[in-house]
């Protein structure tokens, strides 16, 4: 008897269930419905504002409708009735900009990239790479160039710089990597240096622990590689006692220095070709966190180069220092289906807490759609910079 009555109940709860959903989805049908309505009506509002010369963006008219919203609503439901009308304000301006759209000054500068860009990326090239021979930035150079003549540098500013003056058609540039983030320097860098990402590539990396012939793990009194090299090689590290760590600008340029030095009691981290290279030994090998660590490099060029293909689209801009401006510039590719997969935040200096944003899209650069997008955040941001539509090599 029991289990008949607890079967009943099992069943009352599925009915309840279904008579629930059946109830959502004629809701949901009057809710389609009446957006159907509200972007129809959006269509005459743009028309109006157009031929009136009005903008976009009525701030005043968007608060009057949320308070009445909230009104209606009421105190409990004020949260989710603030992220749906806001949602709903999105749509309706994304609407709105598309019919008013006249072709962007972005798009034309797009439009003549592509035009004059060759139609395959170069075998030959004098690219500027920081560090000296043998650092992983010369590497991801030779993925990308078959015959490249590589200028090497001390610092990643110098890198920009010889690309902003001319001296190097192409940069090569550490961009993140995947288990100990983002470089920062060279992001903070970008807000400062105008140039173009023309392509890009990943290397897996892979670290030794490099010393002087003859040399023993318990002679090791000092460690030298470059900052991010040194953090994706954490664990390792944290097991030395009585070891000191020197920071160096380049990993290949930690391996010349402990050649250089003669000293047994000094290693380098740094890559299984600079012990080829500077005639060192690796006394221990892949000494990284993870076998799967990768660092993805830019290839930067000062004139905007969009060579046939491009997939990926890297921007950075500011954003308003209020409530729902981070939120409204993604619904802007989320309506287009499109995906982020990259989100960086830096400091702008001289703010009061306002940041620039970097991100990368997975976009093809020929959909107008997307251009369209991109000239609208040019147009409402004051700190609005295309870097570039590339591909991955």
């Amino acid at each position: 008897m029991p289990n008949k009555v607890n079967k009943r109940k099992e069943i009352n709860k599925v009915m309840d269930l279904k008579e629930c959903r059946d109830k959502i989805d004629q809701i949901d049908d009057q809710i389609c419905a009446l957006f159907k309505q509200r972007m129809e009506v959006v269509v005459q509002v743009a028309q109006y504002k157009k031929e009136n010369g009005l903008p976009v963006l009525n701030s005043s008219r968007e608060r009057e409708i949320l308070a009445r919203a909230c009104g209606q609503c009421g105190e409990e439901l004020e949260l989710y009735t603030k992220l749906l009308f806001n949602t709903i304000f999105d749509l309706s301006r994304a609407r709105q900009t598309a019919l008013l759209a006249t072709e962007t000054p972005l798009a034309k500068r797009i439009e003549a990239a592509r035009a004059e860009t060759p139609a395959l990326f170069p075998k030959k090239a004098v690219v500027a790479c920081q560090g000296v021979e043998g650092a992983y930035s010369q590497q991801a150079c030779d993925k990308l160039f078959a015959l490249p003549s590589i200028l090497y540098f001390n610092t990643f500013e110098a890198v920009f710089q010889a690309v902003d003056r001319g001296m190097c058609e192409y940069g090569i540039l550490p961009i993140e990597n995947s288990s100990y983030g983002s470089v920062n320097e060279v992001y903070d860098l970008m807000k400062k240096y105008s140039f173009h990402i023309a392509r890009c590539t990943r290397l897996r990396i892979r670290h030794d622990l490099l010393v002087n012939p003859g040399a023993k793990l318990e002679d090791i009194k000092e460690i030298v590689s470059h900052e991010q090299a040194l953090g994706q090689c954490s664990e390792f590290l944290n097991g030395l006692k009585g070891v000191t760590i020197t920071r160096c600008e380049n990993t290949a340029k930690a391996a010349k220095m402990v050649a250089e030095s003669g000293r047994k009691d000094i290693a380098a981290i740094s890559s299984h070709n600079c012990a080829e290279l500077y005639g060192l030994e690796p006394l221990k090998s892949g000494v990284q966190n993870s076998e799967n660590n990768d660092t993805r490099f830019i290839c930067i060029s000062k004139k905007m180069q969009i060579f046939p293909g491009a997939n990926r689209i890297s921007v950075m801009t500011g954003l308003a220092h209020q409530p729902g401006s981070l939120n409204a510039m993604l619904a802007k590719f989320a309506a287009l289906g499109l995906n982020l997969s990259k989100l960086e935040s830096r400091p702008i200096e001289g703010t009061d807490f306002e940041f620039m944003f970097y991100f990368d899209v997975s976009a093809s650069i020929d959909d107008p759609e997307v251009v369209r997008v991109l000239g609208d955040l040019e147009r409402e941001s004051a700190h609005f910079t295309f870097l570039g539509a590339y591909t991955e090599a």
